[in-house]
């Protein structure tokens, strides 16, 4: 079975699928181009992150395809419900980059409290000429420990997140499909573990009690945080999406933070990828990182390995 991973797979998810037999090629091709490689060389599987599409038109014209693969949590970029109508197996690896973007939530986090995106960016300019003075306009951070996160999403990286976030000391409370209570179970190094109730509620309570406010959803057709939801919001709270771009109003976010109503906002996701508007990008009160949630090493090479297993354990020649 020839697979084509064409967003790329780990070193070791590459080694497994060819112990097992399989023909792996690794390379990109471009979208407008992807349907005639596909044919061309007849791919019966294809492995994808986020940058290439698998829609509605690319499963018709590529009926030799049996499987496509996500490398990552959210599968916006596939028909998924259109494939396995026409009997493809689609899968994806949604536990695999969890700590991963829970770690990036709180970089942004605790950049955030400290203002370093802002001192990062200004430092290089007049930290040798402005020392003082730069040391005085960043010294009004505050801690985390005592605040309220408000996680919107309680999947797998909203509980992990939730799960640093008891580390340092944070109450958190969460909005799900559920209103009640969720358990999360913290493990520590020497093997013990301690379970600890998380309170859920909607959406429209969780905004009134956070400090701070984690997104952790899938796409969705309009924004959950919009003008109304920001005017909800405590003064001062701060804003973090590691998520998908477009579950934010970003114009009126701008609008929020010009007005003090949010102080900083985090973001590693923009609705207009690749290419961010740009008052964004140019804000000194926004954290900002390329839609990296899920690119570090660990989680690369475990995402590449759950691919390979469940191609292995499915299509093993």
């Amino acid at each position: 079975m020839k697979i084509l991973a064409n967003d790329g797979i780990s070193q070791s998810g590459a080694q497994a699928l060819e112990k097992a037999g399989f023909d792996l090629i690794s390379v990109k091709v471009a979208q407008d181009q992807l349907e005639n490689y596909i044919k061309q060389n007849n791919i019966e599987g294809i492995l994808v992150r986020s940058n290439t599409k698998i829609k509605k038109p690319l499963i018709d014209a590529c009926p030799n395809l049996k499987f496509i693969g996500r490398g990552g949590v959210g599968m916006d970029n596939i028909d998924v419900e259109y494939a396995r109508s026409k009997g493809l197996h689609v899968f994806n690896t949604p536990a695999a980059s969890a700590s991963s973007v829970a770690e990036l939530t709180f970089a942004h986090l605790f950049s955030g409290v400290r203002q370093l995106y802002n001192a990062n960016r200004n430092m290089p300019l007049e930290g040798d000429t402005m020392f003082s003075e730069l040391k005085k306009s960043y010294s009004g951070g505050y801690e985390l420990r005592g605040r309220t996160l408000g996680i919107i999403g309680f999947g797998r990286i909203g509980r992990a997140v939730a799960k640093l976030a008891l580390g340092v000391g944070m109450k958190v409370i969460a909005s799900d499909k559920e209103v009640g209570e969720a358990t999360i179970e913290l493990e520590f190094y020497n093997h013990q573990s301690i379970k600890i109730p998380i309170k859920t509620e909607p959406v429209e309570e969780l905004i009134k009690h956070s400090d701070f406010i984690s997104l952790h959803v899938p796409a969705q057709e309009k924004p959950i945080i919009g003008k109304a939801e920001l005017e909800s919001m405590k003064n001062g709270v701060g804003i973090i999406n590691t998520a998908r771009g477009g579950v934010i109003d970003e114009e009126a976010l701008l609008e929020a933070i010009e007005t003090g109503k949010v102080a900083f906002a985090g973001l590693d996701t923009f609705k207009d990828e690749p290419k961010p508007a740009i008052k964004l990008l140019m804000n000194e009160k926004v954290s900002l990182s390329p839609h990296i949630g899920a690119a570090t090493i660990e989680a690369q090479e475990r995402i590449g390995m759950e691919l390979a297993t469940e191609i292995i354990n499915k299509y093993k020649p």
